[in-house]
């Protein structure tokens, strides 16, 4: 059982909270989106109000246990500072005696950003020397960055074993949401896959063969499917070690394919493109999107659920001219009045480019862990919490 902010003893207290802000930065280090940022809020304004001190950490990209100058926080630490519309005093570093100085110096229902938790290399390694230093910060521990959830790092596992813990509000949302996805989901459930690889997803759409009435398959992974089918693909991309991998998924008879695909003769933004059968696939061109009976099909399936679940792109929706089918089916599922769950970062921005970001039921903050928790698995940081005092 995992403890929640509402069963935790904190008024007055030191909190550290590990939250998400691996968000898109500019080249001097301004954040672009600050969706990650926005949704940790409700947590740090209720630890606000209980009067604590609140250390935040983070990681940004990948600096490999190294300083890099641009993935500093600071200029997360400002746009947090504009949301909250209080000062965030951000720091140089994440432990050591100054850092630990500077924290205890801090005023009460004062917000404490530490730097870059991966510049440091036992971050990643879950050393458990380094967890302690982050533990020793504080009194109580707080995870609410439920998108690094899947990994077994120091600041989301290795730093439960010092301190008490618990989930915050963001982490709860995630769970809840989620876990009513492979628990008790409303039928029909529909689950609506899309992007590049099958290897990225054979263990998700096994998982979920189990629990949903329908898949609907797009993207390019549709054509490693297609082929397993034995249909002539072109120049399409295919996973061909995982053809037989395709042909055994198909065996459960959920697995919805297009019926018509845009191809082109180039992989390009302003390549000549066709809308054919699924059937009649040039043996020189490449399919960049789902056709439009694909879509009608895939919007007739969805129309009839009560729960869906998206994930993945139905096409190069980068390209304006590849990006219809996806563009619709992000309207589709916003126009539904299912419970509907979208994850992942290539379909958020989908959802932006629809115009129907944020008309969800629930989005997910955690690609890889929504993915990870929806194939069955036990994530890491959600293990580390339910064993927590």
């Amino acid at each position: 059982m995992i403890k929640t902010l509402g069963g935790m003893r904190l008024d007055g207290q030191s909190v550290i909270v590990r939250v998400d802000f691996n968000v898109p930065i500019d080249d001097i280090g301004n954040v672009v989106e600050d969706e990650r940022i926005s949704a940790s809020l409700p947590t740090i304004n209720f630890l606000l109000v209980k009067g604590c001190k609140i250390i935040l950490m983070s990681h940004l990209g990948r600096p490999d246990g190294k300083v890099v100058e641009k993935l500093r926080l600071n200029g997360v630490a400002k746009r947090l500072s504009e949301l909250l519309k209080i000062k965030v005093i951000k720091l140089d570093d994440c432990v050591g005696e100054k850092i630990s100085s500077d924290v205890k110096k801090a005023p009460k229902k004062s917000v404490v950003l530490l730097e870059n938790l991966r510049f440091h290399a036992e971050e990643e390694a879950n050393d458990p020397n380094f967890a302690k230093s982050l533990a020793g910060l504080a009194d109580v521990y707080v995870n609410d960055a439920f998108g690094a959830s899947h990994r077994a790092h120091a600041s989301v596992v290795g730093i439960t074993e010092f301190l008490p813990a618990c989930a915050g509000f963001l982490m709860e949302k995630e769970l809840d949401a989620l876990g009513k996805l492979l628990s008790n989901p409303v039928r029909p459930f529909v689950a609506i896959l899309g992007g590049a690889k099958v290897s990225d997803k054979v263990k998700l759409i096994e998982n979920l063969s189990k629990k949903v009435d329908k898949i609907l398959i797009g993207g390019a992974m549709m054509f490693t499917f297609l082929k397993a089918q034995g249909k002539n693909v072109g120049k399409s991309k295919v996973e061909d070690d995982f053809v037989s991998n395709a042909g055994h998924l198909l065996k459960s008879g959920k697995i919805l394919l297009p019926s018509d695909t845009i191809i082109a003769d180039k992989f390009d933004k302003d390549a000549r493109r066709k809308t054919v059968s699924c059937d009649e696939m040039a043996a020189d061109w490449l399919g960049l999107d789902i056709g439009p009976e694909s879509v009608k099909a895939f919007c007739n399936e969805l129309g009839k659920a009560s729960t869906i679940a998206w994930n993945g792109p139905m096409g190069v929706f980068e390209f304006d001219n590849f990006a219809e089918g996806t563009v619709k089916i992000a309207k589709c599922i916003a126009q539904s009045k299912a419970l509907t769950v979208i994850g992942g970062g290539d379909t958020l921005a989908a959802a932006r480019k629809a115009g129907v970001y944020g008309k969800f039921s629930h989005t997910s903050t955690g690609g890889g862990a929504m993915l990870e928790f929806l194939e069955g698995k036990k994530l890491p940081a959600v293990a580390a919490l339910e064993g927590a005092r």
